[in-house]
């Protein structure tokens, strides 16, 4: 008598975050677009390749054209048996070369890389020599003039805390609220290079590089520092700065509960 068939395998859906570095110099953002490569397609593409069925990932910010990642989160849902270790080598033997997974690991069931976010911290780099530095143009943002650091920092101060940033967002985000929490901002000089890090517990469109925009005025001479107050009372976008140019920005690092 033979033996009764074997149930199917039956393997599960499971919830996973991947920690994520990226080069965006190459990239439409990282948002699907119709006719363009972004870096939502190619990861994606390569969840696809690995586990051959088609797998929606959300970052914890959709991160604009020219903007990198030191430690982008990206949450997906996938059937997938082996480790997540093992997900993390597959992922990095598919993905193109400027782009690189640091690991991915557990999630819990259900997870939202955007909605179970607690803070995000952005840095920023300003290359202020007089002379350009071609092979960092993709990464700095290269005024070719000196800044002060010091005007910076104490600038910088006036937006530390909870305030409405709303002066601080470009159109184009339809937001609850443009009121956030700023827990550090830093402004630390490296030679010919100003870095600038902020952590806050959410960001508004472009707040991060509306900020840096409006530290560079200080810092070229053309405000005082306590014009950053009065920018933020004003709650108008037209009262702040220029927008600081996106290759500059960098996504460093995004903490969870768990």
């Amino acid at each position: 008598m033979s033996d009764p068939p074997k149930p199917p395998v039956v393997i599960k859906r499971r919830s996973l975050r991947a920690t994520l570095a990226y080069d965006g110099s190459n990239y439409a953002g990282w948002q699907v677009q119709l006719r363009a490569r972004t870096l939502q397609g190619v990861f994606e593409q390569a969840l696809h390749k690995i586990t051959k069925e088609e797998v929606r990932a959300t970052a914890s910010g959709r991160t604009d054209a020219g903007v990198h990642a030191l430690g982008q989160v990206v949450g997906f849902s996938a059937k997938w048996r082996p480790e997540a270790s093992v997900m993390a080598a597959a992922l990095n033997a598919s993905l193109p070369a400027d782009m690189h997974v640091w690991g991915v690991e557990e999630a819990p069931l259900g997870f939202h890389a955007i909605r179970d976010a607690r803070s995000k911290r952005y840095r920023y780099v300003i290359h202020d020599a007089d002379q350009p530095d071609i092979f960092s143009r993709l990464y700095v943002w290269q005024t070719g003039h000196r800044l002060d650091e010091n005007a910076m920092r104490e600038a910088a101060a006036y937006l530390l805390g909870e305030h409405d940033f709303a002066s601080f967002e470009t159109a184009g985000s339809q937001r609850a609220t443009t009121v956030r929490t700023i827990t550090d901002l830093q402004v630390e000089r490296e030679g010919e290079r100003i870095v600038i890090e902020v952590a806050a517990n959410g960001f508004l469109y472009n707040m991060v590089r509306n900020i840096v925009g409006a530290l560079y005025e200080v810092g070229r001479g053309a405000r005082a520092a306590a014009w950053l107050d009065d920018v933020l009372a004003a709650r108008s976008r037209r009262s702040a700065g220029v927008t600081a140019p996106p290759q500059g920005l960098f996504l460093a690092h995004v903490d969870y509960d768990q």
